[in-house]
């Protein structure tokens, strides 16, 4: 049995980059939420920029784990 090492570091390091940024994405809609509840506290108005990253960043999040969910379903191809 032969094993294709470089393939194995592909898809070690192609892994590895995804979740590293799949995390930094969140980490920024997390970030865009606390901004939008410090406006809200402090004078009682909204941040629509904050909210907005918001909703864009976690709707990345679950757009790449639907991908991964439908390469690994084998019914959705």
């Amino acid at each position: 049995m032969q094993l294709d090492w470089s393939a194995l570091g592909e898809v070690a390091a192609v892994s590895t980059g995804v979740t590293v940024g799949v995390v930094v994405v969140f980490a920024l809609g997390v970030l865009g939420l606390a901004r939008a509840e410090t406006a809200r506290e402090g004078d009682g108005g909204t941040d629509p920029v904050g909210l907005g990253v918001a909703g864009l960043c976690f709707l990345a999040c679950a757009s790449v784990v639907a991908y991964g969910i439908h390469l690994i379903v084998p019914q959705f191809h």
